[in-house]
């Protein structure tokens, strides 16, 4: 009769296996939390893409208040990543704050045109530009803005 040899994993392959798998782990985990947060952070960065516009208009038309019809969330009505945004009415100047679980930072839009800063009540010169300046990490933000 023949006889079968025994097939399967020893003690120390299936150990050597645990420990490859923990070693990636640990790398990836913190890759991944760090990804978690940057797309947390995207949504505010959306959000205060989204006021742009209406800043854009209120400066086109010299408003007296280039916040008017600007804001989206506030204390009362915050999303899980973002807390507030707010539009200065005198220089339209954007600002988002993050909840803790994005970064807890703020998140700001400056806007100037040709001949400087923004003013309520004056129409710009050429173009607006948009400068994005942030309390938070630069490994969170997006390559257009600078933080800490």
């Amino acid at each position: 009769m023949k006889r079968h040899a025994m097939h399967g994993f020893t003690l120390i392959e299936l150990m050597i296996v645990v420990a490859i798998v923990a070693i990636l782990a640990a790398i990836a985990l913190p890759a991944y939390q760090n990804y978690l947060v940057k797309s947390r952070v995207s949504e505010a960065f959306v959000l205060a893409s989204g006021l742009k516009a209406g800043v854009v208009v209120n400066a086109s038309e010299g408003s007296a208040d280039l916040s008017a019809n600007a804001t989206l969330v506030s204390a009362a009505n915050h999303t899980a990543n973002v807390l507030t945004t707010v539009v200065d009415p005198d220089n339209g100047t954007i600002t988002v704050t993050t909840t803790p679980v994005a970064g807890d930072g703020t998140l700001t839009l400056t806007p100037s045109g040709t001949t400087g800063p923004l003013t309520a009540g004056t129409p710009p010169v050429g173009n607006i530009e948009w400068t994005c300046t942030a309390s938070l990490r630069q490994v969170y933000l997006p390559s257009t803005c600078t933080g800490t």
